[in-house]
């Protein structure tokens, strides 16, 4: 039994591996047989696609061998066109050229004949030339010879008769002038006055400010005998403590219940009058103790310095300011310059001249920053050699200042020439500032003397009788004799006169000058 099944197994295999040999042999013919017919219906494709090639390819080329011939065609008509356009062309510049060669030849024969004709002209000039000279030679001659007839008649050179005939004229232009030129000058003074008067009660009416009194000294109150006693100290070395540190002296005897602070420098004089203060509100006073508050005074009032600096910039809108320039603004409030305090004289003029460049449509802020810069070389110390223009300025450019500002600030101190439009408005309204009343104190000698210079110019003049220097010398009057100056002469006169003080005399504002004749002429110095 195992054996059959083994056999029967074996006879299975054999059978199936048989069948599939079998049936891969089958599958080998079968594709065999449609490789064959598939190169078969391959080959006729490609006979059929070469066949059309075949076709296509004559087709081509019957068709390209017919545009070859049409293109050439159409080539050799286009030749054939513009061989015609060329030829006619060719005819038409001939034709052009014969008609300008015709041209030529009428134009050459009109030159020549003008050539001809200049030539001709030329010789007549020459001739008439040479007969102009012969006549200016004789005219010459009897020009000559009449100057010696009207020398010996007259009994003048000619340079006499120039100058007399010059003079004469001169007198003559005079006499016309005159009215014309006083309908001209009184009409631009009543431009200007109209125009200053407008900016100046604008600038007024706009800012006003209080004029502080000139302080010399600083006086600090006693509260009693016994702090008198304690701040002169044993021996009085408390009071020779309190003067070395504060670097001021110090006055006690003169002033009842006072202490009279003598210094030159506003700064130290303030230092030593809050010491002062504190030490009489301390009741403590010794070396040590005064040492000490001197000290701390000095720290405080360098930031008070500093904050009154910030707070002018800040009041008049002014940024960008260096620090060393605030503090040096700050420090003019300690400061004196005629009857004005220094600090409210800067703001003064700041305020107005930003009020005047409003009116003129100048640039407000830069007139208010050189109007309170103008004065920085005031506050600075005799260390740094120099005007105060000089040294205002050279700080200001050091700490960053503009070159308007820096020269508005120099030109303070030079003649109008050299002074730019800023300048004139920091001058003005600087000039206004000082001459506000108690601005400043005028000693009576200097002001005898003005008005004795005033009344000398206008003495100077011919036909001047008399002179009168009035309201403060704003205002001088001249009597002239009728008899020597006419009224047009008159005119001049006040003219010259002005012209002569502007010339001569330093003076603020403006001189009236009124010659006083059969008719008033008013004249203004400005």
């Amino acid at each position: 039994m195992g054996y059959s099944a083994i056999l029967i197994l074996i006879t299975f295999v054999g059978g199936a591996v048989c069948g599939i040999i079998a049936l891969y042999v089958y599958r080998q013919m079968q594709d065999n047989k449609i490789k064959a017919d598939a190169s078969k219906e391959a080959d006729r494709i490609v006979g059929r696609a070469r066949s059309q090639a075949h076709r296509i390819e004559r087709e081509a080329t019957t068709k390209s061998q017919e545009f070859e011939t049409r293109a050439r065609r159409n080539a050799e008509n286009e030749i054939r066109k513009e061989k015609q356009k060329m030829q006619s062309h060719e005819n038409s510049l001939k034709q052009k050229e014969q008609r300008l060669d015709g041209d030529y030849k009428r134009k050459e024969d009109v030159l020549l004949a003008k050539m001809r004709s200049l030539e001709d002209r030329n010789e007549k000039l020459k001739i008439q030339e040479s007969r102009l000279e012969n006549l200016e030679k004789d005219t010459q001659y009897q020009i000559v010879e009449l100057q010696h007839k009207l020398e010996s008649v007259s009994a003048m050179t000619t340079e006499q008769a120039r100058a007399e005939l010059r003079a004469a004229l001169e007198e003559d232009a005079r006499k016309e002038i005159a009215p014309e030129l006083t309908k001209i000058e009184e009409k631009a003074r009543r431009e200007a006055d109209q125009n200053a008067k407008k900016i100046l009660a604008v600038a007024i009416s706009r800012y006003a400010n209080e004029v502080a009194t000139e302080r010399t000294v600083s006086i600090v109150p006693l509260t009693s005998d016994e702090m008198k006693g304690k701040i002169i100290g044993r021996e009085g070395r408390n009071i020779r403590a309190l003067e070395a540190a504060c670097g001021v002296d110090l006055i006690i005897d003169e002033t009842p219940e006072a202490v009279v602070i003598s210094s030159f420098d506003p700064v130290r004089r303030q230092i030593a009058k809050l010491t002062l203060e504190k030490l009489m509100a301390d009741g403590r006073v010794h070396p040590g103790r005064i040492e000490e508050v001197v000290e701390k005074v000095k720290g405080d009032l360098l930031q008070t310095i500093k904050q009154d600096g910030e707070k002018a910039a800040f009041d008049l809108g002014l940024a960008s300011v260096n620090v060393s320039i605030l503090n040096l603004i700050g420090s003019m409030k300690y400061r004196m310059v005629g009857a004005q305090n220094l600090y409210d004289h800067c703001l003064e003029v700041a305020n107005i001249a930003g009020l005047m460049a409003a009116e003129i449509g100048e640039d407000v802020t830069a007139a208010r920053r050189a109007g309170l810069l103008h004065d920085l070389g005031q506050a600075i110390d005799h260390t740094v050699e120099g005007s105060v223009w000089q040294v205002g300025a050279d700080f200001a450019k050091r700490y960053g200042e503009r070159d308007n500002i820096v020269q508005a600030i120099r030109s303070q101190g030079i003649k109008d020439e050299g002074r730019t439009l800023l300048g004139h408005i920091v001058f003005a309204a600087n000039a206004f500032s000082e001459a506000r009343p108690g601005a400043n104190s005028q000693m009576i000698q200097n002001f005898t003397r003005r008005l004795e210079d005033l009344e000398s110019v206008a003495n100077s003049f011919d036909g001047v009788v008399r002179t009168y220097a009035l309201q403060s010398g704003k205002e001088i009057r001249v009597l002239v004799e009728s008899s020597k100056i006419t009224d047009d002469q008159a005119n001049m006169l006040s003219r010259d006169i002005a012209r002569k003080i502007e010339r001569e005399l330093n003076y603020p504002g403006q001189i009236k000058v009124s010659v006083v004749r059969e008719t008033r002429i008013v004249e203004h110095a400005r």
